[in-house]
């Protein structure tokens, strides 16, 4: 029996890590030793397509006979693109800013094999609406969640009854990796069953 084609995820996210594992497909982890273009006036679509390909094509580069899966999230509201905050403060303004307004979460996936060339890049787009928030939610939401690792300063997946109305479109894209699609790519490529 032939031994079963690598597939990595070239991701630090432990968001990414827990979805790509709900499709019952063996991988490992390698995170691209790469820096991300977060310029905050760059088309969402642009950049997280750019980020995803970044990483995926690192870690192909150095592990050519593996799948390489490379995702990148963010978050676009008034014509600009809110990555991880840099600091509290910075959250604090991120979450102000979205407050009971509707957002866009932009996630790019792509994948690779360098020994033969595949490159498949997708793109999935989600809409989240805020409850309006006051800096009592804030600080009671801050205590629950981390906002320094999460593009926009959250994350849909805890605490969301507290900041988060509402969402259309995929809920894994706007957790970091839109799996309706990445099932896809992934099928296609004989990686999962």
């Amino acid at each position: 029996m032939a031994a079963p084609v690598p597939l990595i995820l070239a991701s630090a996210s432990p968001r990414r890590r827990e979805l790509l594992a709900q499709l019952g497909v063996k991988f490992d982890v390698v995170v691209a030793g790469i820096t991300e273009h977060e310029d905050p006036s760059t088309d969402p679509r642009t950049m997280v397509a750019h980020n995803a390909a970044l990483k995926a094509d690192w870690v192909a580069e150095r592990h050519p006979d593996a799948f390489v899966l490379g995702a990148d999230t963010t978050v676009f509201i008034d014509r600009t693109v809110l990555n991880k905050p840099r600091d509290l403060a910075n959250a604090r303004a991120m979450l102000k800013q979205l407050s009971g307004r509707t957002h866009t979460v932009f996630t790019g996936v792509a994948l690779r094999r360098g020994r033969d060339g595949v490159a498949v890049d997708e793109g999935v787009s989600s809409q989240v609406t805020f409850r309006p928030l006051d800096d009592a939610v804030i600080d009671a939401y801050f205590r629950v969640v981390n906002p320094l690792d999460k593009a926009g300063a959250y994350g849909i997946q805890e605490g969301r009854e507290m900041i988060i109305a509402g969402w259309e479109g995929s809920f894994t894209n706007i957790m970091g990796l839109p799996m309706e699609r990445t099932k896809q790519i992934l099928t296609t490529w004989g990686l999962v069953g």
